[in-house]
């Protein structure tokens, strides 16, 4: 296996798991928890889904930039080498890197603090702030992976 199919399994597996991940958190299990869970259960559930799963998020913000990077260098010769599509989901990437590190460093740990000490109410008013980024960042994401794999049909 060479390096560039290193890269390029890499960066597929990373954006895939990343956005599988949300679409799983927001569309399947949020709808159960919200239905099956009271409050305290429910938010110190959704802790403990973050806390397992925002690790992985870091490796995947951390990967896909890189490999990105290295196959817009190695396998085009440069960002002159790609195509408006490729320069979009650059864009679009960022923003969902931005977008996830707001949503760690503020309404998550925010989310963590209220349920760390029972308070029930914030705790709620955080995970529905998440839940509201995560729904943004999930459609970038989905965005991301239509026009990576149409790639000229939707962006030239």
């Amino acid at each position: 296996m060479t390096s560039n199919s290193i890269a390029i399994t890499l960066h597929v597996l990373s954006a895939v798991l990343w956005v599988g991940g949300m679409f799983f958190a927001h569309q399947v299990l949020r709808p159960v928890a919200a239905t099956q869970l009271e409050p305290p259960a429910r938010l110190t559930l959704w802790v403990g889904v973050f806390t397992r799963f925002f690790p992985w998020v870091w490796l995947f913000v951390l990967l896909l930039p890189l490999t990105g990077y290295w196959m817009i260098f190695k396998l085009f010769g440069g960002m002159s080498g790609v195509g408006l599509s490729v320069h979009i989901m650059q864009a679009l990437g960022w923003l969902m890197i931005l977008i996830y590190m707001h949503l760690f460093f503020a309404p998550f740990r925010r989310l963590k603090e209220a349920v760390v000490t029972a308070q029930w109410p914030e705790a709620g008013k955080q995970l529905g702030r998440i839940r509201h980024i995560v729904g943004v960042n999930l459609a970038l994401g989905l965005i991301l992976i239509a026009i990576a794999s149409g790639g000229r049909l939707f962006a030239g």
